[in-house]
């Protein structure tokens, strides 16, 4: 067979023993804050936690890039109360999960902000994004920076 190479391999689930699936089950329950610590969260999966400890820094999740698409957004908005706050609700309207938001201080009355969004892809488009936030009261430019 020759010499073993480590390396990463993307696997359906379905075909995965189910120590691995409790695993990232267990790592899901600590990253969220559902459990205080390792042992709490092997207790709720049901898994020793020599078996945790074992594969904890081999499994990982993996977001589909085909089902999530992430996008940068670059706004110029006016310097007036509430049109960031505005962008925010629009952007929970459209089912988008905000990643980052930068702004920039106000120059010339505009401030420019930058977003990253996440949004499943046939939940939205990026020219439907520009569009329905273009609308919003306050915004003087809309540009995909980056994503599709």
């Amino acid at each position: 067979m020759g010499e073993k190479k480590s390396g990463l391999v993307v696997v359906n689930s379905e075909v995965l023993p189910d120590i691995v699936l409790k695993v990232l089950a267990a790592k899901r329950m600590k990253a969220r804050g559902e459990v205080a610590n390792s042992s709490q969260a092997c207790r709720a999966v049901g898994i020793s936690r020599s078996a945790y400890y074992k594969y904890k820094d081999s499994v990982f999740n993996y977001e589909e890039r085909l089902a999530n698409n992430i996008v940068s957004v670059y706004c110029i908005l006016r310097d007036e109360k509430g049109v960031l706050s505005s962008i925010i609700s629009k952007l929970y309207e459209l089912n988008t999960n905000i990643l980052t938001i930068n702004q920039n201080i106000p120059i010339d009355s505009v401030a420019t902000v930058t977003f990253s969004v996440r949004f499943e892809r046939d939940a939205l488009n990026t020219a439907e994004l520009t569009k329905e936030l273009a609308k919003v009261s306050g915004v003087v430019e809309v540009k995909i920076i980056s994503g599709e």
